[in-house]
């Protein structure tokens, strides 16, 4: 079973995501914020990153940015998952190494089609 880490500072928003992951057939891991993330990840073998981009301590451009320095998680695929939806916090997304853009709202079966597109 592939493992998701959902990244979000909204409670709330991190488990209606993971009952909708679950659901779908995945294990999930999850953080408050940036830094919780990086925190809980050594070792773990995660499939996907799922992150907000704004959080306290450690925001979601952070959070990629530190994802991409590990080498063990240097190609694992980093959706954010945010109401940002300006051109330039997506250029700001993609140069940190996002791999994709949902913006929130969303919909369980259109988080599960962008899930299933990049995890391999």
């Amino acid at each position: 079973m592939k493992t998701v880490m959902v990244v979000d500072d909204s409670s709330s928003l991190r488990q209606m995501v993971c009952m909708v992951l679950r659901g779908g057939g995945y294990a999930t891991i999850e953080a408050a914020d940036g830094a919780e993330a990086v925190a809980k990840l050594l070792g773990q073998e995660i499939a996907l990153f799922l992150t907000d981009i704004n959080m306290p301590r450690m925001d979601g451009l952070e959070l990629t940015r530190r994802i991409r320095a590990l080498p063990d998680y240097k190609f694992v695929p980093i959706v954010m998952l945010t109401t940002e939806s300006h051109p330039e916090k997506k250029q700001e997304g993609k140069a940190a190494g996002a791999t994709a853009w949902i913006v929130k709202p969303f919909t369980p079966d259109g988080l599960l089609t962008v899930v299933k597109k990049v995890v391999r």
